[in-house]
């Protein structure tokens, strides 16, 4: 009878802490939910769980001031990164009009999209939010993310949203079906570049992922 009572104590103390446990693992992940906003935070939840490498650990959801909006789409934040006194951010899911070809003109609606960008975010403290499907970095050795900046908004989607920028169709990520409809509804609407577009003026690249674009 001792022998089996001290069993059923040991099981229910292993109960117990499997209940203190669970209950620790839903308070991390509602205080995960809290941060992300919305920002892919299904397949962000890994980020936090170091799975990214020493990227994750520096910039993900830590927060820089902008010094330098360098396009549209590109960005520097106050943290040195290698041998640069600056970390270049490449927006996450967004491509804007170029305005920086040597020996070129602006893009359509280039130099919009950048003083846009400045509006927004230049000298402010902005959040840097890494996504797991996609690269951390590019070719060019930028960081790749999502810049969270006041009130919870994201540069990448306000880009796409007011018509300064295009849904990146070529590379992968968390929010990619969202932003693809966040420009079809830009689209609908004939909000900033869509207005009046040509297609002459789009990025070669999204004219091969969509033929028909303005093709009406």
């Amino acid at each position: 009878m001792t022998g089996r009572g001290k069993v059923r104590y040991a099981m229910s103390r292993r109960f117990r802490r499997g209940l203190i446990a669970a209950a620790l693992l839903a308070g991390v992940l509602l205080i995960l939910l809290d941060h992300y906003g919305g920002v892919g935070f299904r397949n962000n939840l890994p980020v936090l769980m170091g799975l990214r490498g020493e990227d994750a650990g520096k910039y993900h959801l830590k927060s820089f001031r902008v010094v330098k909006v360098v396009d549209g789409d590109t960005v520097d934040i106050n943290i040195a990164d290698g041998e640069y006194a600056t970390t270049r951010v490449r927006l996450l899911g967004v491509d804007t009009p170029e305005t920086k070809m040597p020996g070129e003109s602006p893009m359509y609606y280039g130099e919009q999209a950048s003083a846009f960008a400045v509006e927004l975010v230049l000298g402010q403290e902005v959040t840097i939010v890494i996504d797991t499907v996609s690269d951390v970095r590019d070719r060019y050795g930028r960081l790749l993310g999502y810049v969270r900046f006041g009130g919870g908004r994201v540069l990448n989607e306000e880009l796409i949203v007011n018509g300064f920028g295009y849904a990146d169709l070529r590379f992968d990520h968390s929010d990619y079906d969202r932003y693809v409809r966040l420009q079809e509804e830009a689209i609908e609407k004939g909000v900033g570049l869509w207005e009046d577009v040509r297609r002459d003026q789009v990025p070669k690249w999204l004219l091969r992922e969509r033929p028909g674009l303005l093709s009406q």
